[in-house]
């Protein structure tokens, strides 16, 4: 296997994500989520005790196939719900979803994890916000001993696919050095420089990584930015492998 590099080619992702953040308006509508995320990252690297299967970013991005795998088996579900093949999902189309999936969230809830997902405005889930979005809910269901996670039952009835959310959430957990429940660019300099400490990341190549992931610009990554932008990593939306 050939010398991977620190990070893939988003494809243009950033001018993508500037046309997105004109819609998104203030980042404190994903202020509430947001924490519930932090608290439940905090939590999850304490249980881990420092133990990964990830030791670099490398032994991340090798495992780019085996991401898509686990998360193409969507397609179909999005599909099935997308009654008006439209491309995206609705309000109506997603409560039907989340209680066919036995997701049992209230109202607010969803309005939130709608809004949160809805990165372009567009007042419908495209595919790659719809995977985000059953991530988070995925996430944030899990028994937990919080009392302010949210109290709902869970049913994905898909070993696989919670096997690649738990995955995900592991990487992030490697990134996250300080298990503060957020990125920040002297964790991501660490990571990067632990994949070849003999040849360090130049500091630019440091910088656009992070910028890729920091979409609100206020120096720090949330789980929510870091899961949208590893899905563009991965590139769920192709079959194609990553270039060399």
């Amino acid at each position: 296997m050939g010398k991977c590099r620190p990070c893939p080619s988003l494809k243009s992702l950033s001018s993508t994500i500037g046309g997105m953040l004109c819609h998104c308006g203030s980042p404190n509508k994903y202020k509430k989520l947001d924490s519930k995320l932090e608290r439940k990252m905090i939590e999850m690297k304490r249980s881990a005790s420092g133990q990964s299967n990830f030791k670099s970013i490398d032994s991340i991005i090798v495992r780019f196939p085996q991401f898509r795998d686990g998360l193409k088996n969507l397609r179909g579900v999005f599909e099935q719900y997308d009654e008006d093949s439209n491309g995206t999902i609705d309000r109506e189309e997603l409560n039907k979803c989340l209680e066919k999936l036995q997701f049992h969230l209230t109202k607010e809830e969803v309005e939130d994890l709608f809004h949160s997902c809805d990165i372009d405005g567009s007042e419908g889930i495209q595919f790659n916000e719809f995977i985000v979005l059953l991530c988070l809910i995925y996430l944030l269901m899990k028994p937990s001993p919080s009392p302010d996670t949210v109290s709902t039952t869970l049913k994905i009835d898909s070993p696989q696919l919670e096997a690649t959310f738990d995955t995900i959430v592991e990487a992030f957990l490697f990134l996250d050095k300080n298990g503060d429940g957020k990125l920040n660019k002297k964790d991501m300099i660490k990571a990067l420089n632990e994949a070849s400490p003999w040849e360090r990341s130049p500091a630019h190549v440091t910088r656009t990584r992070f910028k890729e992931m920091d979409w609100d610009k206020n120096g720090k990554v949330s789980f929510r930015e870091f899961l949208f932008a590893f899905i563009n990593w991965v590139g769920i939306e192709s079959d194609e492998e990553l270039p060399d």
